[in-house]
């Protein structure tokens, strides 16, 4: 038994003995090799991402669509060049809007014009009554001289036209170039008026005649119309006194009057005549 012990003892002792030193020292090198492999990897990585925090790599980088996102000295070049595009189309529209209309659209309201007053022209000389007769200044269609040759026969101002001879009131209709969506100016020129809402110059006072009364509907005839019938209501008169009658209306004069006038009417109103009184 004991024999057997020994021999067991030995056995073991001869194995752990024999073992190759070797093999523990490829186990720890493959372990230290691992471990130096791993570090590589690691370095390998971490010198990747470093590599990818830079400048020129972070310019190639690929947004979530998988498009290249531009560098941030890139969005800087763009966003002056934009500065520079819109500050420089600023200017262009700015300049633009102090500009004139265009000559498409000037052209286009020349047009609407021009059929507009030839047509009131034939219109007006087809007129049996002798109401009023029409004479261009200098061959102008924008220019119009307007004989008024009747108003109300049982007026005062006609007993005056018959006294003194005149057969017609002189009128001066200029068209702007937005008629007949603005309304005309219009003065008396002869004879010199007292009243009938003729008012220094010749000026008109007729709520029509007023951007706020005027429509594009009225006619020259239908304007003219109306001012005989407010020369009667304001019994208008020929002036007879002495120099006084002579001094002929201004056209300057006539304007200022007549923007004096509007401006006043629109802080207090317009006072329309009762029905019954036409």
């Amino acid at each position: 038994m004991a024999t057997l012990l020994r021999k067991i003892g030995l056995i073991r002792l001869h194995d752990r003995d024999t073992e190759d030193p070797k093999h523990h020292q490829g186990s720890f090198k493959g372990t230290k090799g691992s471990q130096k492999n791993n570090a590589n990897k690691h370095c390998q990585t971490a010198n990747e991402s470093n590599i990818l925090s830079t400048p020129e790599i972070k310019a190639r980088k690929l947004d979530q669509h998988g498009k290249d996102k531009p560098s941030g000295r890139d969005k800087q070049g763009k966003d002056a060049r934009e500065k520079q595009q819109t500050a420089g189309g600023g200017s262009r529209a700015t300049g633009a809007s102090s500009i004139a209309p265009p000559a498409p659209q000037r052209q286009h309201c020349t047009q609407v014009r021009t059929r507009r007053l030839m047509k009131e022209l034939q219109e007006i000389r087809r007129l049996g009554d002798n109401f009023i007769t029409v004479e261009l200044v200098e061959d102008n269609l924008y220019d119009w001289n307007v004989k008024l040759h009747q108003v109300d026969k049982d007026s005062a101002l006609w007993q005056d036209m018959k006294e003194t001879c005149t057969e017609f009131i002189l009128l001066n209709v200029t068209f702007p170039d937005n008629f007949p969506f603005s309304p005309p100016f219009m003065r008396v020129l002869t004879p010199r008026l007292e009243n009938g809402y003729v008012l220094d110059g010749g000026a008109i006072c007729m709520e029509l005649l007023t951007p706020r009364g005027w429509s594009s509907a009225y006619t020259v005839e239908a304007v003219m119309r109306q001012f005989a019938a407010s020369l009667v209501k304001g019994q208008g008169r020929i002036c007879r006194k002495a120099g006084k009658s002579k001094k002929a209306f201004s056209r300057k004069e006539a304007e200022a009057t007549f923007k004096s006038l509007v401006k006043t009417h629109e802080k207090y109103g317009w006072v329309s005549p009762p029905v019954s009184d036409g």
